[in-house]
């Protein structure tokens, strides 16, 4: 049996903590929970990983301990609806909750212009419809 991934210190929880202040100039609450997550996608075992977990402005974020000094994150919206930063793990909690920030940010500014609003009825006959960019 492997020994318990060690929790989040009270000085990496306000270190979270800061980060968050200073992004949305306000105190966000973080809650602390436990997830389980497949570590090693050969083995059919998951691992209990302490996790910090807090809501802003729709979204939902966890970042996730998966050993000593290595973290996982990621933010959704809904069940279906999650996004990480496209990076598997970081060796640096500061790192790992920027990263997540940014990604999330430029995500709700990209999915706040993704709609022009315009109807096929709104394009002229020498305009060409190409539907949504997909990335």
């Amino acid at each position: 049996m492997k020994p318990p991934i060690p929790d989040f210190t009270d000085a990496e929880q306000r270190q979270v903590e800061a980060l968050l202040q200073r992004r949305y100039g306000a105190p966000v609450a973080i809650e602390l929970a436990d997830s389980e997550l497949l570590l090693d996608p050969a083995q059919d075992e998951t691992t209990v990983c302490p996790t910090l977990y807090w809501t802003r402005r729709g979204a939902h974020f966890v970042v996730f301990r998966v050993a000593a000094g290595r973290y996982r994150c990621q933010f959704f919206y809904t069940d279906a609806d999650h996004y990480g930063t496209g990076r598997d793990e970081y060796d640096d909690l500061e790192t790992c909750v920027l990263t997540l920030l940014q990604v999330q940010a430029d995500h709700e500014r990209d999915s706040a212009g993704a709609s022009s609003g315009a109807t096929a009825a709104d394009l002229g006959a020498d305009d060409e419809y190409l539907g949504p960019a997909i990335l």
